[in-house]
């Protein structure tokens, strides 16, 4: 009975983490694509030629250290998820292994 009470949650960690990682890699990408056009649009201003995998290249690094700072919560709450299932995914192992040596609710079939 503890199983079935304790696979909803993991489902639910996941489904969140899920979001939010898809949440956070949105959120990057639309900060490169943000930084780009900017660096398009000032070079349009100025009347200089900058192709487009330029712009790209310089808005992934600009966007890198920036995306740290404007979205630390976001990420903080994606890393914490993390954390959450890899330790629900660890303890379920651990289960699973202490079944298969006979331990625990083994041990009553182990005595027919």
């Amino acid at each position: 009975m503890t199983d079935s009470s304790q696979n909803p949650a993991p489902s639910n960690a996941k489904r969140s983490l899920a979001r939010d990682l898809g949440l956070y890699t949105v959120a990057r990408l639309g900060l490169v694509v943000l930084i780009a056009a900017i660096i398009l649009g000032v070079s349009v201003l100025l009347n200089v030629d900058v192709p487009l995998l330029v712009a790209l290249i310089f808005a992934v690094i600009i966007a890198l250290p920036l995306s740290l700072v404007l979205f630390g919560k976001l990420r903080t709450r994606v890393n914490e998820e993390i954390s959450a299932v890899d330790a629900q995914r660890r303890a379920d192992r651990d289960d699973l292994r202490a079944k298969l040596r006979g331990d625990g609710s083994g041990d009553a079939d182990g005595r027919k």
